[in-house]
Parts: C-alpha cells; sequence; structure tokens
C-alpha cells in the first residue's frame, strides 16, 4: 500500500518556531489544520501540550474535524473558519469557541443556539475587501455591527478579512489598512473594543518582513507556512521553517519494458489521463513502472518525483504508470525492482487527498 509519511517533529518545530515568530511581533495566531481534515491520529500526534501553549485556537473548516478537536484536547480552544450553515448552529455552539461569520440571520441562530445551552459564543466578522468569497459588503459593516452589538449571547471579538483564497488577490499594506480603519470606526461609533483584527494568513507572512503590515492587524490564521514551511504568497521558504515536512511513497507493482506507443483503435472509453505520444515512436520502447496508487487518491499535478529522470505516462483509478528509461544508473547497475519504492514530494492539496483516501498509509515519524 502506498503511504503518506509525516515527519512529525519537523512540523512540531515549525509551529514552535511560528509561536515565538508572532509573540515578538504581538500578533495572535491560531493554527489552521483543515489540510488534515480531523485525522485524530494526527491530532494525537502533533498537537501536544507543549504545542498548543502559546496558540491562541486551532481551527479547521468542518465541524467534525472540530469535534474531534475537543475529543482529544476538551480545553483546546476551537475556531471555526468558514461562515457556518445556519442549519448547524447548535453543533457550531457544541465544537466551536470561536466563529467567523458573514450572515446576520445565521448570527442569530448561533445566538439562540448560544442561549439554549447558557453559552456566551464569540465571533469574528469577516469583511469583504476585494476577494469576492466571503464577507460582510463594506457599505454595510457599521449597520451590520449595532445589529450584533444587541445579542445578548453573541461577543463580537473582532473584524477579519480573507485574502488569496479564491482568485489570488494579494494582501497588500492598503488592504489592510483599510480592516483597521474599519476596528477603528467601529471601536469608536459603538465604543466597543474589538480584541482581534484578523487579517493574517500564510500568504500575509512575508509582509511583516517587509514591514508592510498595519501596527492594529494582530492576529493571523496560519495553515500552509506551519505544515510546508513556505508561504503561498511566493512559495518560496519562509524563514527558518522546515519543508521537508512530508513524503509520499508508492510501490512498484509492475515493471516492463514495453512500447511507448498503444496499439489498437484509440476510444473516449478511457477514464485516465496520459501524455500525449508520437506515431513516428511506434517502434520505441522503454521501461515503465506501475505504481500502486490512481485518481482517486491524489492529483498527480500536486505530486513530484524526487528522481527527477521519471516521467508520467499515465494515471488511472487506482494504478499511475511512470517512464524510467532503460531502468540504469550511471554506473551501468539497475536502478529500480519490483517491490523498490518510488518517492514524491506532496504538496498541499496532495496531502489533504490522501490523508482522505482510506487505500494510503499513513506514517508518523
Amino acid at each position: 500500500m502506498a503511504k503518506l509519511i509525516i515527519q512529525t517533529e519537523k512540523i512540531k518545530n515549525n509551529i514552535k518556531y511560528l509561536s515565538n515568530y508572532f509573540d515578538k511581533h504581538n500578533i495572535h495566531w491560531s493554527l489552521i489544520t483543515k489540510v488534515f481534515s480531523g485525522d485524530k491520529d494526527f491530532l494525537k500526534n502533533i498537537l501536544t501540550d507543549d504545542i498548543i501553549d502559546k496558540i491562541s485556537s486551532v481551527g479547521d473548516s468542518r465541524l467534525t474535524s472540530l469535534k474531534n478537536l475537543k475529543e482529544v484536547n476538551p480545553q483546546m480552544k476551537t475556531i471555526y473558519i468558514k461562515p457556518p450553515a445556519k442549519i448547524y448552529a447548535d453543533e457550531v455552539i457544541k465544537y466551536a469557541d470561536i466563529s467567523l461569520n458573514t450572515s446576520l440571520s445565521t448570527i442569530l441562530s448561533l445566538n439562540e443556539a448560544a442561549k439554549k445551552v447558557g453559552k456566551t459564543h464569540q465571533i469574528i466578522i469577516m469583511i469583504e475587501l476585494g476577494e469576492l468569497r466571503e464577507g460582510v459588503k463594506r457599505d454595510d459593516i457599521m449597520s451590520f455591527y449595532e445589529k450584533v452589538f444587541k445579542l445578548s449571547n453573541i461577543e463580537v471579538i473582532g473584524i477579519g478579512s480573507n485574502l488569496g483564497c479564491m482568485y489570488g488577490v494579494e494582501p497588500s499594506y492598503d488592504k489592510l489598512l483599510q480592516l483597521s480603519l474599519y476596528k477603528q470606526l467601529i471601536s469608536a461609533k459603538f465604543n466597543k473594543n474589538l480584541k482581534y483584527i484578523s487579517g493574517g494568513t500564510s500568504i500575509t507572512l512575508p509582509l511583516i518582513e517587509q514591514q508592510m503590515i498595519p501596527e492594529d492587524i494582530n492576529h493571523f490564521r496560519i495553515g500552509e507556512a506551519a505544515f510546508f514551511g513556505v508561504s503561498p504568497l511566493d512559495n518560496k521558504p519562509f524563514k527558518e521553517l522546515f519543508t521537508d515536512t512530508f513524503e509520499f511513497s508508492a510501490n512498484i507493482i509492475e515493471l516492463e519494458e514495453k512500447k511507448i506507443v498503444p496499439e489498437g483503435i484509440i476510444s473516449d472509453a478511457n477514464i485516465g489521463h496520459t501524455i500525449d505520444f508520437n506515431e513516428e515512436d511506434s517502434k520505441e520502447t522503454s521501461v515503465k513502472a506501475i505504481l500502486d496508487f490512481g485518481m482517486l487518491d491524489v492529483d498527480k499535478e500536486n505530486i513530484e518525483a524526487i528522481d527527477k529522470d521519471l516521467s508520467f505516462v499515465g494515471i488511472t483509478s487506482d494504478m499511475l504508470v511512470v517512464d524510467i528509461g532503460m531502468n540504469k544508473t550511471k554506473d551501468g547497475k539497475k536502478k529500480y525492482s519490483i517491490g523498490d519504492e518510488i518517492i514524491f514530494k506532496p504538496n498541499y492539496m496532495a496531502v489533504a487527498r490522501l490523508l482522505n483516501s482510506k487505500f494510503i498509509d499513513k506514517q508518523f515519524k
């Protein structure tokens, strides 16, 4: 069985590094674990007491994942990072200490759900700053906050925005300054202190180094940088974070020299993806290796072979084929055999898919 190898200590070191880094910059942060889809083995291996000590909260976009977080550590403060579906208000109150919101009717439902169980639920209201995903329209901000401040069991603890996730609108000083100014207007008009201005994600990290973050921005929601060591803004390693935190290992289940060009009539019945071939190569052959995973497990575009001499041939639902040339090392020895493993570097989406596949083994190191 192909397996995802998780470098536990390197990930924990990344989280500790970020905790210290944010502490030096007087920034609170939430660790966003949605890439792990609530996997309890991950939660137990990574979120030890020393790790979560300096994290404001741990967040996810799935209620089942928040439920697992609470089961692993009932004292852990959780944040639901997707505007909740109104129908799940009771579950949100049960499993999330904080939620990000954009809908007044949903917040009213959360207020009623919190009132039923005698809780006060904390929320951060998200503002639309150009990404055209979640967010209250800027013209409606003041009236929106005025209505929410009147609710008995809702505590508004912040204002936030989301940039870079859908259209890739880059965060900038001007965008974040808008968020800061809205916070000041709200505080002045309603005499309310909003604890958090949540304007930061992994994509915003480089702006701290460039001193392009307004002083009021004091809360970051970080996932990719903690687990992969990079900022999606430039996909480069951030500071001293580890980037070799995951490996995907697949087994060679067949190894044969075969033709480069398929034989027969090519129909539209195939369900896989293949490279283009040249009919002029109809007499040429190369050694092909079949690996034990397929499209059901991961998108081939999201994994990169460590061995740069390998090239993609095709993928079906449960198998991937690679071309390994003549299967010889530089000194003429046989390079691969049946049963050998081929290692890939997975990106964020690959890890998310692989962890959700019941056909992939998970190994913590």
